[in-house]
């Protein structure tokens, strides 16, 4: 296992020695330890379950001191109130902890994009309370680029479990479709991979499920590490999921499944998955209704989720219910297909364990499966699996050799499959008994606790310590709160509005004063000095790379000590020289710290391309731009969003009482989050996608003109009002 760091722990100290407070993050679905209620829709599934499973079996080892599994907190009449409890056990030694961020009411992953700054605020506020952890762990894309945000504030090693991939969604879902474009709106996949980059690039330790994933589906990704790569199965429930023995009576399910099926005897063919269209399970229901012999050797019971009401389901999974619906009644299958409304947790083993006593087969049809959790509980209570030949179930069906592997698109394959172990009576022995062997070798919880501790140990020796909480004693917090402006075009441009701002500066001793710029120290002391500006008592130089204080400008160690991470300038520069339509800034504009160049607007070059170009070096680097023609290369752990938060973390202000304004793509990371924000009417396109955000303003004034209409939107003299703290934006949808 190789890390990303080499430098030694600042303590003298190894973390190792000292026990454990590991990070959980998982954003999305409802996720509460008793009875999770998976299933309940598209973004309620094995995730849940594995993030539950791995802060419980943590929590177990001596090394651990304690396990945080951080997740939305949710305030809705549509779901159970246990999503609005601040805090619940999920053994000892582990908790949920429930984050207040974005709207209240449930939503799904794909309308969390615009609130995962105001999450990354309220963690570190989190933190203050709580103490930072030895360790975060992302789980999916939202999570990823939440957790990639805070442990490069934090300097906290990080780990990534991305769960499903954004690239081999889309690929998978664009086949046999118009266009890839048709669900790009739908899933927003834009943001969800740049996530998924960010999170590659930050992390010490991804952990996937299969080498499948590793060499097909990371591999897709530029900032793919292979010796970052750590192959870790999840586990499954061994007590829970146990086979039938003599003394098994039939389960309450079972009397359920009777009112659907004419001859509830025979085998049955079991499929459990949310109806969503990666599962595939229209394509399923094709194959039985085409098939006299699979519905003659087998009745087919197809456990889509619970649901109270099918006209409050999300649109999506509305879709899918019909269709399923349509299909049976198409093929004229009554009598023969059982989807039961709703079932409990307790009823998904006996499920199992009815299939294995009836000699059925579990089948798990999808898409893409990037492991397949319901195939290890099928297989550890002695039921021979059919599964996609993607991902997890070919690794699962290598250990175990408990079932087959089919092609999700060839109808004939999967009906060649189904019908081998329904008729094979040896066959079906030998799988059965395979399977129940070979999960309790390979798949258990407390294999992979083990090997997962054991490769974070190595993380810890080489990871320097994290940020330290104590605060130095200087004149920044004396202030009751804190405005930090951008100076070129912001402040500058309307003499009249920006004599009115200074004076409101002098006038008002509570307010510390700040400037955000992507000049150079010098050059902006410069303007400072010409513009009559007072001494600010904090200034963020360089694209948010140098931080000074006061009227010494007392450089800021900390942040000074942690910008250099990963930092390449000579390779960046060689590198990009090569790219047409980008000229290097007069010397005057280039620091330590940040590259900047002009790029020529007849040309087609975007930040994604020169991402992408970077990444493929395996250079590590932030990109903005600005006003569609300067482009700024600052550090992974530089940039506005980070050095004002560090700040903010450094000194113990709360983002409340934070005033930051701007007016391009440089000042857009500052601008995120709880700080209330300000966006001046001469603002570059950069900035239009962060209208209707919470808690930033467009003013309808330039210059300072605009700063001062957002001090008095929040009436930020006096008692602060925040008018757009909560922007419902989105309709309802669960």
């Amino acid at each position: 296992m190789m890390t990303n760091s080499t430098a030694s722990n600042d303590s003298g100290e190894s973390r190792w020695s000292q026990r454990l407070k590991v990070t959980l993050i998982s954003l999305h679905g409802l996720i509460r330890a008793k009875d999770p209620e998976l299933g309940v829709d598209v973004d309620t599934g094995g995730q849940v379950k594995y993030v539950l499973q791995l802060a419980e079996e943590l929590a177990r080892h001596p090394q651990v001191r304690e396990v945080e599994l951080l997740t939305r907190q949710v305030m809705d009449p549509r779901v159970s109130t246990d999503y609005a409890r601040v805090q619940e056990p999920i053994c000892e030694g582990a908790n949920i902890v429930r984050i207040p961020f974005g709207p209240k009411r449930y939503l799904r992953k794909e309308s969390l994009w615009p609130y995962i700054e105001l999450f990354v605020d309220q963690t570190l506020a989190h933190f203050k309370r709580s103490g930072v952890p030895s360790i975060i762990h992302g789980h999916y894309a939202d999570a990823g680029l939440a957790g990639a945000q805070l442990a490069r504030l934090l300097h906290v090693p990080y780990i990534f479990t991305g769960h499903s991939l954004g690239r081999v969604k889309r690929e998978r879902m664009s086949l046999g479709n118009a266009g890839p474009n048709r669900f790009e709106n739908k899933y927003k996949f834009p943001q969800r991979i740049e996530a998924e980059e960010t999170a590659l690039e930050t992390a010490s330790m991804v952990v996937t499920s299969t080498n499948q994933e590793v060499e097909q589906q990371y591999a897709l990704y530029d900032h793919y590490q292979p010796e970052r790569m750590e192959v870790i199965p999840p586990g499954v429930d061994l007590e829970l999921f146990s086979p039938p023995d003599e003394n098994w009576q039939l389960p309450p399910i079972a009397e359920e499944l009777n009112c659907f099926i004419r001859e509830p005897n025979k085998p049955m063919i079991l499929t459990v998955a949310r109806p969503d269209e990666r599962k595939n399970l229209e394509q399923l229901l094709h194959v039985y209704g085409c098939s006299e012999r699979l519905q003659n050797a087998a009745n087919l019971v197809m456990v889509m989720g619970t649901r109270d009401d099918y006209r409050s389901m999300p649109k999506g999974q509305q879709a899918i219910l019909a269709n399923v619906l349509y299909l049976i009644d198409k093929y004229d299958l009554y009598g023969k297909v059982a989807y039961p409304k709703s079932h409990l947790p307790q009823d998904i083993p006996d499920l199992y364990r009815l299939t294995a006593q009836r000699r059925g087969v579990f089948i798990n049809p999808a898409l893409t499966e990037p492991f397949g959790l319901t195939l290890l509980e099928a297989g550890a209570t002695g039921v021979p699996i059919v599964a996609t030949n993607d991902g997890g179930p070919s690794d699962i069906i290598a250990n175990c050799a408990n079932g087959l592997l089919i092609d999700p698109l060839d109808q004939a394959d999967i009906e060649r499959a189904l019908m081998r172990v329904l008729t094979e009576s040896d066959s079906w022995d030998d799988w059965s008994q395979n399977g129940i062997r070979g999960t309790r070798e390979h798949y258990s919880w407390a294999n992979h606790a083990r090997r997962y501790l054991r490769d974070l140990a190595d993380i810890l020796e080489h990871t320097p310590s994290t940020v330290k909480l104590n605060r130095p004693t200087r004149r920044l917090p004396e202030f009751d709160r804190l405005i930090i402006t951008d100076l070129d075009n912001t402040l500058t441009g309307d003499e009249q509005a920006l004599a009115e701002f200074i004076q409101l500066v002098r006038d008002n001793d509570h307010i510390g004063f700040g400037i955000a710029t992507g000049r150079r120290l010098d050059s902006a002391m410069q303007l400072i000095e010409e513009l009559g500006l007072p001494m600010p008592d904090l200034i963020d130089t360089d694209a948010g790379t140098q931080l000074h204080y006061g009227e010494s400008l007392t450089p800021d160690l900390s942040w000074r000590k942690s910008i250099g991470f990963a930092w390449k300038p000579d390779d960046i520069r060689n590198t990009l020289n090569e790219v047409d339509g980008l000229e290097l800034q007069s010397e005057s504009h280039q620091s330590e710290f940040k590259i900047s160049y002009i790029v020529d607007t007849r040309t087609k070059i975007t930040i994604p391309k020169i991402k992408k170009i970077l990444r493929e070096t395996g250079l590590r680097a932030r990109v903005s731009m600005s006003f569609g023609m300067y482009l700024d290369v600052t550090p992974v752990r530089g940039g506005s969003d980070l050095s004002v938060r560090h700040v903010l973390w450094k000194w113990g202000f709360a983002p409340e009482h934070v005033l930051v304004a701007g007016d391009s793509g440089n000042d857009v990371g500052m601008l995120l989050g709880r700080t209330l924000g300000v966006v001046v009417a001469n603002h570059s396109a950069e900035l239009n996608r962060l209208r209707n955000r919470p808690r930033i303003y467009f003013a309808e004034h330039s210059h300072a003109a605009g700063i001062l209409e957002g001090i008095r939107y929040y009436n930020f003299l006096d008692q602060i009002v925040i008018p757009n703290d909560r922007i419902e934006s989105e309709q309802p949808t669960h």
